[in-house]
């Protein structure tokens, strides 16, 4: 029932593919963090990099040798475990003082810098990645390679959630419906509960993008659409003039769908339609997410992105350096460039 490979693809594809991950190497990501720390405080904020394990494990790690409960560590975001990534963590050590952090460091991660600040690192802080991949066993025609590396670094692609969020064969979906089928969702424990309703929410706002690529509306502003400002997520919906196609083409503004919720929508005419049809294909989605509380908003359809540079190693490997917006997917961006074959999932061990 949900087949991610279905989604619709902007770019026509060509005879491209790849390996990714074939060492937790090829898969390089740095947090862009936008604060300045204080240097005191009660907070300890930790800039880590990690390889083979996930983030949740390495904050566990932390409160426990800190000896505080675990809702005392955060985070801004989850990072793959098949990379090597650097983040920040942030541990609340009110009155107390910094225990011998370098005693944790081993293969798996090391502390790059210690430093106090006086508020805690909060979910979502991030302005967003810095991506390094390397791609192995490349096959096609390089001048097809730069033709999409180009239309790619130009015109960006899908703003798909990337199949991660689904769970491994899109468990996370097939699991939200059975417990919303038997009422069991509501009772779940709150981190759980998340998982399973981001996962609802972003399918449906996935099928509404792949829609309108399917229409060829996706970069086509209709009668209805709501508008994003490319540098916020501010929102407005107005008439369609030459001015807004204009700011939408010099990248400025962007298209945006639905993520489904409670409330009016603030599209209008038919882009409301078609995302209420989307919606209902959906049904048992869109009112458990209503029944949650989950509230109307909206996310850029198309997702681009910044300082995008490649270089060819050899006739084999191909190496990518990019930035995007936080609760984006450099998953998307390969989908639309080429076959990739990630070696790190089970399929592929």
């Amino acid at each position: 029932m949900f087949q991610y490979d279905k989604l619709s693809f902007l770019y026509p594809q060509h005879n491209l593919s790849a390996d990714l991950k074939t060492d937790n190497e090829d898969f390089i990501v740095d947090e862009i963090m936008p604060v300045i720390m204080s240097g005191e405080g009660e907070h300890s904020w930790l800039h880590i990099t990690k390889k083979n394990t996930n983030t949740d494990a390495i904050a566990t790690l932390l409160a426990k040798h800190a000896g505080v409960k675990p809702v005392a560590v955060s985070y801004a975001g989850l990072k793959d475990r098949h990379a090597v990534t650097t983040q920040w963590f942030s541990v609340h050590l009110p009155g107390m003082p910094d225990p011998a952090w370098e005693e944790l460091e081993s293969d798996e991660f090391n502390i790059n810098q210690v430093i106090r600040h006086n508020r805690k690192l909060k979910r979502g802080a991030l302005s967003g990645n810095r991506f390094e991949i390397r791609l192995r066993q490349i096959k096609g025609d390089q001048s097809d390679w730069e033709q999409r590396l180009k239309e790619i670094a130009e015109n960006g692609v899908p703003n798909y959630f990337g199949q991660q969020r689904f769970g491994h064969q899109m468990n996370n979906l097939s699991r939200a419906l059975d417990l919303l089928e038997k009422n069991k969702l509501r009772r779940m424990k709150p981190h759980k509960r998340g998982i399973y309703l981001s996962a609802m929410r972003s399918w449906i706002f996935n099928e509404i993008v792949s829609q309108r690529i399917s229409d060829k509306t996706f970069a086509q502003a209709q009668s209805g659409d709501v508008m994003m400002l490319a540098d916020s997520h501010a929102c407005f919906a107005e008439e369609i003039t030459a001015e807004i196609e204009s700011r939408l083409h010099n990248k400025e503004l962007h298209i945006t769908a639905a993520l489904w919720g409670k409330g009016a929508s603030m599209a209008t005419d038919s882009i409301e339609i078609m995302e209420q049809q989307i919606a209902d294909q959906y049904a048992q989605f869109a009112e458990g997410l209503e029944k949650a509380g989950m509230k109307q908003e909206r996310r850029a359809m198309r997702l681009l992105p910044a300082k995008m540079q490649w270089q060819f190693e050899d006739d084999k490997s191909l190496v990518i350096n990019f930035e995007l917006v936080k609760g984006s997917y450099a998953t998307a961006l390969l989908r639309e460039l080429a076959d990739i074959h990630d070696k790190s999932l089970p399929e592929f061990k």
